[in-house]
């Protein structure tokens, strides 16, 4: 049997905005908890809502799981999930980033490792608590895009991709089929 691997998965968005689409990455993340009987629960000395577990399977790899939603909003969450690194896995290679991408079309998915952060301010805000590191997965969610950037975000998730992106959506099994996919892989300092 392979080493089990350790995760860290950071679902981005703002606890005050809970079901726009700028919260889609907590949406997932809430997902994946649920599906892997995790509870979230608050560390203020992190800086959020964390739940951990070992022998999580994700396809035929087995991972030693922590999952992350951070307390600041987005554009701030640099430092706590700097701080859930360093309490966790220790190595960026091994954390995955769920977020919001305007780039994309809505209910689709793209994996990035490495690289800038085009424009994310979340994502920017990582790097940056990281200092400068961008050696990390992205899990980029497409919302679309319609008129203002800022007021786009802040507006409800359809209900039609917030089911595509909850526990058993098919959306759903896409982020987990991609999880199992940077689980198994070797290389990008994955450990």
């Amino acid at each position: 049997m392979a080493a089990i691997r350790e995760l860290l998965i950071v679902g981005l968005g703002n606890l005050p905005y809970p079901a726009t689409r700028h919260s889609v990455g907590h949406l997932i993340l809430d997902a994946l908890a649920s599906s892997n009987g995790m509870s979230l629960r608050l560390d203020r000395v992190v800086g959020g809502f964390v739940a951990s577990k070992s022998d999580v399977p994700f396809g035929k790899i087995t991972v030693s799981l922590t999952l992350f939603k951070p307390n600041a909003f987005m554009n701030i969450s640099g430092r706590s999930v700097a701080n859930a690194l360093r309490k966790t896995v220790v190595s960026p290679s091994n954390l995955i980033v769920i977020h919001d991408d305007l780039l994309r079309k809505p209910s689709t998915l793209s994996h990035k490792f490495g690289g800038s952060a085009n424009g994310h301010n979340g994502v920017k805000s990582i790097i940056a608590g990281l200092g400068g590191e961008t050696g990390f997965h992205r899990l980029r969610i497409g919302i679309g895009r319609e008129g203002d950037a800022a007021e786009y975000v802040l507006d409800r998730l359809p209900l039609d991709e917030r089911l595509f992106w909850s526990k058993g959506g098919e959306g759903f099994e896409l982020v987990c089929g991609e999880i199992a996919k940077i689980a198994s892989r070797k290389g990008n300092g994955l450990r």
